[in-house]
């Protein structure tokens, strides 16, 4: 893999996390498709989030209020000044959305590591079972939210035919013979199949199968680009329920430098239910 990836400001590699895990300044969080992952084993000095618990709100469809947020940051420890790194499960599917949260709502010291779980594991790296403890802060985000970075579904019904929109779910959920990730529980979708003019790029692509780590930016640029989603256009990226789309809308904004990239994060659990509006097969 070229180093191009790994010195993207928006990424750090495991062998720097290693050394940097336990830094003043620097808190590292855990957040996995199956929580469980943490307790059995961790990178030293991780705390672990819980994306169902933490990162969406429990009673409405949404991701986690900006209140919600504030107070989970303050139990990690976390100021404003903190550079938060955070990795997991999945290469990162959970972990992207975390850094989506937290750009939304104005937290913008985050970076990823490459390759999580699955490229620590690779390298025989150990884990500990010890959850750190860190004194509580009072947490507040500074600013409005983000909102260039986050669509809705009004917006990109607007925009079929006019912006570059990315399904980056399965072959199988694109043309509608799946609802979900064969792994994974159905989400509540009442139909199958894509947003008209939507290009499938799954997530995965866009990472090396060995270590879970991303591509270089020359791959990056001819997997997207090929298929028509360049950085002089408005792209939407979607999945099921915005998480894997988090882990695209990361590789365009933050890798490959896009201006205009959104996360629709209602994605195909609210676009699937939805009445009245066009789905493709």
């Amino acid at each position: 893999m070229s180093s191009s990836t790994t010195t993207a400001k928006a990424l750090v590699s495991t062998e720097w996390i290693a050394d940097h895990a336990k830094d003043n300044g620097l808190r590292l969080v855990e957040v996995d498709v199956d929580p469980s992952n943490y307790e059995k084993g961790h990178i030293d000095g991780a705390v672990g989030w819980n994306w169902k618990k933490h990162l969406q709100d429990q009673l409405v469809r949404d991701i986690a209020g900006k209140a919600a947020l504030e107070q989970l940051l303050g139990e990690s420890g976390i100021t404003p000044d903190t550079n938060i790194v955070l990795y997991g499960d999945n290469n990162n599917w959970f972990a992207a959305y975390a850094y989506w949260a937290l750009k939304y709502y104005g937290h913008d010291k985050v970076q990823l590591v490459d390759g999580g779980r699955v490229k620590w594991e690779k390298e025989g790296r150990e884990y500990s079972t010890e959850v750190p403890s860190h004194g509580q802060t009072h947490y507040h985000f500074h600013g409005s939210t983000r909102e260039d970075i986050r669509a809705y579904k009004d917006h990109v019904q607007s925009k079929i035919g006019k912006a570059a929109l990315v399904d980056v779910r399965s072959p199988k959920e694109f043309s509608g013979e799946l609802l979900a990730p064969e792994n994974l529980p159905q989400e509540g979708a009442q139909r199958g199949g894509h947003i008209p003019t939507a290009a499938s790029i799954p997530w995965a692509t866009a990472v090396n199968a060995e270590d879970g780590t991303f591509k270089s930016i020359d791959e990056l640029k001819q997997i997207y680009g090929g298929k028509g989603v360049t950085a002089n256009k408005e792209v939407i990226a979607y999945c099921r329920i915005g998480e894997r789309s988090a882990h695209t809308w990361f590789v365009l904004r933050e890798l490959l430098g896009y201006p205009d990239v959104k996360n629709y994060d209602g994605s195909w659990t609210e676009w699937g239910s939805s009445i009245r509006v066009p789905i493709e097969k």
